[in-house]
């Protein structure tokens, strides 16, 4: 669809796995970007019509910055798990933010091993996730609080996609959708990129937390 760079994305998280794929993405779907990144040395991809700020998702004034005269956000924001997770914290800021400016749109990632009322894990899946809430339940904790957050906010058009194990490479095409189980393993970051795109525009997963996998 040809959208004549009407619409531009706010993009968090543009030099991790997925994120770095988001730009091209979107740049390929006609939107105009706007990236947030800590370390601009680490992108991959450049592209002149991508504008960068350097900055941090901890920093009010840089989300604010972000933001301005943006339409979608896209949050794929991710840190290692060793780190006091921030998730919740930095979600809280964003919605804040797009309240306040009026942006409905807001697509976020998280993890497939996360539990929420109304699933349906098979047995495999559900050891994975117990797995993860034994090693990394302040990890867990977090990420539960940032889906309480979103549903505070039903006046925004929020969708979070969970996502199983990211692996590199093209797109496999052939994307399994989900509300209550995790369909497979890994999916390509490139894959996840296609379908996070084609959410913005995609009404299915409004206030809902879907799995994907390929």
């Amino acid at each position: 669809m040809d959208r004549s760079y009407q619409n531009q994305i706010a993009l968090i998280g543009g030099t991790g796995k997925v994120g770095r794929h988001l730009a091209s993405k979107a740049l390929e779907h006609g939107y105009r970007v706007r990236m947030l990144v800590r370390n601009p040395q680490k992108l991959s991809f450049r592209d002149d019509r991508i504008e960068i700020l350097e900055g941090s998702v901890q920093n009010p004034d840089s989300i604010r910055q972000l933001l301005t005269g943006c339409h979608i956000v896209v949050n794929a924001f991710g840190q290692p798990m060793k780190d006091t997770p921030i998730y919740s914290s930095v979600t809280q800021q964003i919605l804040a933010t797009m309240t306040e400016m009026h942006i409905r749109r807001y697509i976020g990632v998280t993890g497939g091993s996360l539990n929420l009322e109304g699933d349906n894990k098979g047995l495999l899946n559900r050891i994975g996730a117990k797995m993860f809430e034994l090693f990394y339940s302040e990890m867990i904790q977090d990420k539960k609080k940032e889906v309480e957050i979103l549903r505070q906010h039903p006046h925004l058009d929020w969708t979070l996609i969970r996502l199983p194990f990211v692996v590199e490479g093209p797109e496999w095409g052939g994307i399994k959708e989900s509300l209550t189980d995790l369909p497979g393993l890994k999916m390509t970051n490139q894959d996840i990129a296609h379908f996070l795109m084609n959410q913005v525009d995609d009404k299915t997963y409004i206030h809902q937390t879907p799995f994907i996998a390929t």
